[in-house]
């Protein structure tokens, strides 16, 4: 297959699974794909999924595919609070939350890691336009109460302590009552006692 003229099919949607592509054209062959992936012309992101090469030097492209190939799934946990400024470490891989099994892949791109939430607790995401890309990423109260539930460790004032919150941001722009509004949905007692740790430290 001509590689222009798919790239002119696919190209605005960035990335793309062989399934999309064998719905388009019947007769594809895999064989175009790794010749184009040895021409540096699209990346394997998993198995079944790519991206051309082009799409991903696109601000925040990364977020859009942790969406695009782990499904159901957001952006959450150390990725969102670095994304909205709240720690203020560099994010090495992006993280996300699923209802689907933990799960991990690592590309050209980035690590991708997944971590499994129960279906009834995988809310508390909101779409946001980056670019020209659509994505779902938790909001800031559910970014938190997602790391200190799926992250048992942070059950101490020195460990929470030790993620650096902005306390500016905790203390004036974190909604209070949607974290706690959330944090009845989970209707756990460990996270319950780790979220009156957090709230203790920065005094709110």
């Amino acid at each position: 297959m001509n590689y222009l003229n798919f790239r002119n099919r696919f190209i605005e949607f960035g990335a793309f699974s062989t399934y999309q592509v064998n719905a388009v054209f019947s007769n594809f062959s895999p064989n175009n794909l790794t010749r184009w992936q040895q021409e540096g012309l699209v990346v394997k992101l998993r198995q079944g999924f790519y991206a051309f090469q082009e799409s991903i030097l696109q601000p925040n492209f990364a977020f859009f595919l942790s969406n695009f190939i782990y499904k159901p799934s957001y952006v959450s946990l150390h990725t969102a609070l670095a994304f909205y400024g709240i720690i203020p470490e560099a994010v090495t891989q992006i993280t996300a939350v699923s209802s689907l099994k933990t799960a991990d892949f690592r590309n050209d791109v980035a690590q991708f890691s997944y971590k499994k939430i129960k279906s009834d607790l995988f809310f508390g995401y909101e779409q946001k336009t980056l670019g020209n890309r659509t994505i779902s990423i938790a909001t800031p109260e559910k970014a938190i109460l997602d790391l200190l539930y799926l992250y048992s460790f942070y059950n101490t004032e020195s460990e929470i302590e030790n993620l650096r919150f902005d306390e500016d941001f905790v203390q004036n722009e974190l909604n209070i009552e949607k974290l706690a509004l959330y944090l009845d949905r989970f209707n756990n007692k460990q996270l319950t006692k780790r979220i009156k740790i957090f709230t203790d430290l920065y005094e709110i």
